[in-house]
């Protein structure tokens, strides 16, 4: 299991222990976290998970591939740090991550 927290675009924040190989989407649906809905459950699709993620973590997740890239088009409010958390796996090396979510998801 490995601690991430999830920010609202309010400012409540939510702490979970979200276990390894679960993606960031898996454990905000799994623990009810509000602004990450998840529509297609993962097979990115949908960017209804769009979040951003710090550019400190940049490093430690993998790459945005082209499909990932493509589905944030039909995101609002993206920015440099936006990612889908549908395609971002929990592994130990992001204990302590900070996950905010959009004001709205697509």
């Amino acid at each position: 299991m490995t601690r991430i927290t999830y920010i609202e675009h309010t400012g409540t924040e939510h702490s979970v222990d979200v276990p390894d190989g679960l993606s960031l989407m898996e454990g905000a649906v799994r623990f009810t976290v509000p602004g990450i809905d998840g529509d297609c459950g993962g097979a990115c699709a949908c960017a209804t998970c769009h979040v951003y993620i710090a550019p400190d973590w940049a490093g430690l997740v993998p790459p945005m591939g082209e499909l990932e890239r493509d589905m944030l088009d039909f995101a609002f409010d993206v920015t440099p740090e936006s990612r889908l958390a549908c395609q971002i796996k929990v592994k130990p090396e992001l204990a302590g991550m900070i996950v905010r979510t959009p004001k709205r998801q697509y």
